[in-house]
């Protein structure tokens, strides 16, 4: 997932990929190599930067995937066909070659370990990211249900793993697809009836993120205050076109 980058003080470190690996067609996963990385939250994101021969730079945010105890820094991302960024990343950079970034980022957007709360993660499209890092962290030490929205089977990240980790963890599974899905089952987006199904009751008190595009986070985010949720457990991050 990308958002648009927010100058900080933190320092630019050079990293080092040491390997991908694709998700889907279009979104691929950079694993790095990052000497002095302090370590992240579940739930944070970096600045990338590339610099072009004749000086002129670009920047963008892109959200962690790894667990905060993964030996590599992990971070997947959705190739935008016109992007600035993105056909680099995804279809240029090779293991060995340096990529430059700040982080982590960010401190509100982020599961609390010490929490014994259920969690309820509600993902549109690349939103599952930062929503992967938690399930990673979480490693099945309280309950997790995923709420998941793609425009179809091809798009979802991580489906191998997720389908894993929902065998041997508590992690329960609902995948919405707006577009084309499989067959049998219906296409949709989501709604109330969606969060009272595959989401948690009010009463279980979930700590629930929500992260996909602007109009996906801000629907979901008020089917969810609709549903008696507390407004001040709902966390979203959104984003929006960014010249990824």
């Amino acid at each position: 997932m990308a958002r648009a980058a927010v100058p900080g003080r933190l320092n630019w470190l050079v990293s080092s990929l040491n390997a991908t690996r694709d998700e889907t067609p279009t979104a691929r996963t950079l694993v790095l190599d990052v000497p002095g990385w302090p370590g992240h939250l579940a739930g944070q994101h970096v600045d990338i930067k590339l610099t072009a021969e004749d000086g002129y730079s670009a920047q963008r945010s892109y959200s962690i995937a790894s667990a905060p105890d993964a030996a590599r820094l992990e971070l997947t991302i959705q190739r935008i066909a016109d992007g600035e960024v993105s056909p680099y990343l995804t279809g240029v950079l090779e293991p060995g070659d340096p990529l430059e970034l700040r982080g982590p980022i960010g401190g509100w957007f982020v599961w609390n370990p010490s929490s014994p709360a259920p969690v309820l993660l509600v993902a549109g499209g690349s939103g599952v990211v930062p929503l992967m890092s938690m399930i990673r962290a979480i490693e099945g030490r309280v309950p997790v249900r995923l709420i998941y929205s793609v425009r179809s089977p091809a798009d979802a990240l991580y489906v191998a793993e997720l389908s894993e980790r929902a065998r041997v963890s508590p992690l329960t599974l609902t995948y919405l697809y707006t577009r084309r899905a499989p067959e049998g089952v219906p296409a949709g987006r989501i709604n109330a009836g969606v969060v009272e199904a595959a989401g948690w009751p009010p009463e279980a008190k979930p700590a629930i993120f929500v992260c996909g595009p602007t109009g996906f986070v801000e629907a979901a985010a008020d089917l969810l205050v609709a549903a008696g949720h507390d407004p001040g457990t709902v966390k979203t991050e959104r984003f929006g076109p960014t010249g990824t």
